[in-house]
């Protein structure tokens, strides 16, 4: 076991901060510069089973709370996540490496959809019909699921799970969240604003721990009703179908392959603002970031020479420093994952514009930073075209038509983000149309959702399930049909009205 002063990112289980019975624990290291910010404890199944369970004893009370009392509980949380805004976002950039505007915009984003979904509290609205008979009342409501299991990824450690906790919570339901292991300290001081808000013991459970030991055992755990994943397309598919062999409720939010396309008659410099923010913003480690630049050959040469010039200002270092345009990746393995695909790009006859190189001098030594990376004149059936690399790595492609731009970005796997920079509104509908994917911006990049609106994608980038806005509570609530026979008499429904 190692020991250490360092902050002890314990899980919180009924209420109590506790460490995992095994002891052992693992570093969480700034992946600016290596430093060791603090020790997560390591969980085993049978922490899932304890959080499991308090979760389950809770809940039977939680659901009884009225909507908008739990309503109030998240305006309260709003509130604390407001007040700790700077402090979260700073140790957000010092564990994850984004910077220090993205962070602040991450918390911001976990701070609207507290206030969002308190108000939900006043709504989570039913509906009410007209029977076919005579003396009855016909009405839905929406009921909780039970347990929500809930895995939420590194690159938006706050983000997502706000996206995940806060409906889950309002539709009546109880937590159980294990958060990456490579962003522990914002899942740990979340927890602690939970706390700090009162929320009754045993409502939202943290237990830290690997996808392969806790994730799997929140799958496979009997009460535990649903699951909501956020990561890979492989582990989501896995989870899928072990999930379906239990019957049990999942939702899933995997990968992109994202693309922005320019048309001849778009405004140039405003589609290098949009292309550089969505493809080098994080590192390009979203999975709404541009990896893909649909490029109308009339005006593929000026806007190469554009983006060229604009990637060459972009400044890497730590994301603390105000100044920083591009932070680091969140590892060696991703510094090394990204570098292959560039590799390959280059094998498979990419052009490469500037970039493609592990930047390693002088301070950049001590972290994880890859330079801003174009590649053009990619075919699209290259694999630097096809799949997900999440790094800062943009590969053009150019075509001669909108229909050929259309077709090229349908044709990927994914389906989560799309967008396009044109000032024809024959292009703009046909685009609004025609794209496959979940969310469409029409000249502005592939990142930027809002919360009262549905978050997700198609094919293999999800399940039909969205996170974020009122689609959000239908993963999270059940629908109930309620029937009120006041006729004093047994009425038999269609045998009785023909």
């Amino acid at each position: 076991m190692v020991t250490s002063t360092k902050t002890a990112y314990l899980n919180f289980i009924d209420g109590k901060w506790q460490p995992a019975k095994s002891g052992e624990t693992v570093e969480n290291v700034n992946p600016a510069n290596g430093e060791v910010i603090g020790l997560v404890t390591v969980s085993s199944e049978k922490e899932i089973d304890d959080a499991v369970k308090a979760a389950k004893k809770a809940q039977k009370t939680w659901r009884l709370v009225p909507a908008p009392a739990r309503g109030e509980y998240l305006f309260r949380i709003g509130d604390l996540l407001k007040q700790k805004k700077e402090m979260l976002a700073r140790l957000l950039t010092q564990e994850m490496g984004k910077v220090i505007d993205e962070a602040r915009g991450e918390v911001q984003e976990a701070i609207d959809m507290a206030y969002y979904m308190a108000g939900e509290g006043r709504r989570l609205f039913g509906q009410t019909v007209p029977s076919e008979l005579p003396n009855k009342h016909a009405m839905s409501m929406r009921v909780p699921v039970g347990v929500a299991g809930l895995i939420t990824p590194w690159n938006f450690p706050i983000a997502i799970a706000s996206w995940k906790i806060f409906p889950a919570l309002i539709g009546g339901n109880t937590v159980v969240w294990k958060p990456a292991t490579d962003t522990p300290a914002l899942a740990y001081e979340f927890a602690k604003i939970f706390e700090e808000a009162d929320l009754p013991k045993g409502v939202v459970n943290l237990v830290y721990g690997s996808g392969s030991t806790v994730g799997q055992a929140m799958v496979e755990h009997p009460d535990i009703d649903i699951i909501s994943f956020t990561g890979s397309t492989e582990t989501g598919s896995k989870i899928s179908g072990r999930a379906s062999e239990l019957l049990k409720r999942v939702s899933l939010e995997m990968g992109g392959k994202n693309a922005i396309i320019v048309m001849d008659d778009a405004d140039l410099d405003l589609a290098v603002d949009g292309i550089v923010w969505s493809a080098f913003g994080t590192s390009g480690q979203r999975c709404t970031a541009c990896s893909r630049l649909i490029v109308h050959e009339g005006i593929k040469e000026k806007l190469e020479s554009l983006l060229v010039k604009r990637i060459g200002e972009l400044k890497l270092g730590n994301g603390l420093n105000e100044d920083i345009d591009v932070g680091p990746v969140i590892s060696k393995r991703a510094l090394q994952q990204i570098d292959e695909y560039v590799q390959i790009g280059k094998q498979e006859g990419a052009t490469l514009l500037c970039g493609g190189r592990i930047a390693d001098k002088g301070e950049l030594s001590k972290g994880h930073y890859y330079e801003p990376t174009l590649f053009t004149d990619v075919n699209r059936n290259m694999r630097i075209a096809k799949e997900e690399i999440f790094g800062p790595v943009l590969s053009l492609i150019p075509v001669s038509s909108l229909e050929e731009a259309i077709e090229i970005n349908n044709e990927t796997n994914y389906g989560l983000s799309s967008a396009i920079f044109t000032n024809d509104t024959n292009n703009t509908f046909t685009a609004m149309r025609d794209l496959d994917t979940g969310i469409v911006y029409i000249n502005a990049g592939t990142t930027g959702a809002e919360i009262h609106l549905p978050f997700g994608g198609t094919k293999h980038t999800g399940n039909g399930h969205r996170d974020s806005g009122t689609a959000a509570l239908d993963v999270f609530t059940e629908w109930r049909a309620v029937y009120v026979d006041y006729s004093g008499s047994l009425q038999r429904a269609q045998i009785d009205n023909n």
